[in-house]
């Protein structure tokens, strides 16, 4: 275990901070189906603060302008296994008419104690904490027992191609004897009935299934009857997916997550009315409501080019999301509601990874929780989206979602995601340094 002093609130949490408002400002805007704006500048920043502290880091580029950033940072003991720290330095689009403040300003507002912009919660703001516990470590002279190694990833807003599942692919011997990683979307609290505070720690995610759909009819004029109206065929199929009930499918991942929440809020969960259950519960119950069945939301519809033309062909497509162990009954579901006359075929397939929430990086995980917030009750938790854990689960990898914030009970984190008026609390990011630093002790 590491004895040498420990990164200070002072130290690591304020330069969180600042370094969250600068990553804030380089726009590294993913807008999909490979449009999206370079991260090379924001990956050039992060590169040049880590070889500042003597990291050794590389820049790679999939494509022109979609960069990441790798470093492997020697531990202690060469024959103990590394350890994986990967996040994304892309984010989703923001329409700055709907903001309070300007989405990449990286405001750090008196008002509220805030760093503002998109990706504050997703997730530059973890980046940020990454940054100053491991710039701090280095500076300090103090290392893991294994080799510590970094991935700062483009493109995880869309399918990896550009980022993880690049560089799991060409860069596959940096990752050499790591078996395990932390990542976004978990560590934060969540607020529960008596001051309780819940921290869901991600071991596991739903699969996906992204589908182009396609529906073919006759073409014709418009005012003729169109028996074989390939709009209107894709509209049925269409309704028919969006308004089925998937049925509760509870996996052993969501199981232990019920089973831990209900001891953390003395209370018991009614496993066979478990959507009643997650209103009662409130906040709480935001963390299994997505992930007790599978979900097939319509997201794009494409067809025709003129009012008075019946267009021969129409498509959508599909974000699907399958829980562990139900891709076949989700696949033939989807088949049987979409109809004979509509065909499909994958945007984006990937399987639903998960993490051992018994095993010692979820208990390292749970106590440096708990080390910085006595009342602090983690719990394991199944991400209803998806991550880059799903590349890194390709290559042996499993990912944790650790991402620590401890959070005022008024602030939507949930909502934050994707949201407008997205930021993070100065203060959370204090915490969250010194429960990186502390677990880091652990590795």
């Amino acid at each position: 275990m590491v004895t040498s002093p420990r990164v200070t609130e002072k130290d690591a949490g304020d330069e969180a901070a600042a370094l969250c408002s600068d990553l804030i400002r380089f726009a590294t805007v993913n807008r999909g189906e490979g449009d999206a704006d370079p991260e090379r500048p924001a990956a050039e920043h992060v590169a040049a603060l880590l070889d500042e502290a003597g990291a050794e880091p590389v820049v790679v580029e999939s494509a022109r302008g979609r960069a990441s950033v790798l470093a492997r940072i020697a531990g202690t003991d060469p024959s103990h296994p590394a350890f994986l720290i990967h996040g994304h330095l892309d984010v989703v689009p923001a329409e700055p008419a709907d903001w309070s403040t300007h989405p990449f300003s990286g405001e750090i507002a008196d008002a509220d104690g805030c760093v503002w912009g998109r990706g504050a919660v997703d997730m530059k703001g973890t980046l940020a904490m990454t940054l100053a516990v491991v710039r701090r470590r280095l500076r300090e002279g103090r290392r893991t027992r294994g080799d510590l190694i970094l991935a700062f990833l483009a493109d995880e807003e869309c399918t990896g191609d550009f980022g993880s599942r690049y560089v799991v692919r060409e860069h596959r011997d940096l990752f050499t004897g790591c078996t395990e990683a932390i990542s976004e979307s978990g560590g934060f609290s969540v607020a529960a009935p008596g001051g309780r505070r819940i921290y869901p720690i991600a071991t596991g995610e739903r699969g996906t299934m992204w589908m182009r759909l396609t529906a073919r009819g006759k073409a014709g004029h418009g005012s003729k009857p169109a028996p074989e109206n390939a709009v209107a065929e894709l509209a049925h199929a269409v309704s028919r997916l969006a308004s089925y009930t998937w049925p509760v499918r509870i996996t052993p991942g969501v199981r232990a997550l019920l089973d831990e929440l209900a001891r953390a809020l003395g209370t018991t969960i009614d496993h066979d009315r478990l959507d009643e259950e997650a209103r009662r519960l409130g906040t709480p119950g935001r963390l299994f409501e997505s992930t007790i069945r599978n979900s097939a939301n319509p997201t794009v519809l494409d067809a025709g080019y003129k009012i008075n033309v019946v267009p021969g062909v129409a498509h959508a497509q599909v974000d699907g999301r399958y829980l562990p162990g139900t891709g076949e009954e989700f696949l033939a579901t989807v088949d049987r509601l979409l109809g004979p006359k509509v065909t499909r075929e994958f945007v984006n397939y990937e399987e639903a990874p998960s993490a051992d929430p018994g095993g010692a990086t979820f208990t390292a995980l749970a106590d440096a929780l708990r080390a910085e917030d006595p009342a602090a009750h983690p719990v394991p938790y199944v991400m209803g989206g998806g991550t880059d854990a799903k590349a890194f689960h390709r290559i042996g990898i499993t990912s944790y979602g650790f991402a620590p914030l401890m959070l005022d009970a008024g602030l939507d984190y949930f909502g934050m995601f994707h949201g407008v008026d997205e930021r993070v609390p100065v203060e959370g990011l204090r915490f969250g340094t010194r429960v990186l630093d502390r677990f880091l002790d652990t590795r």
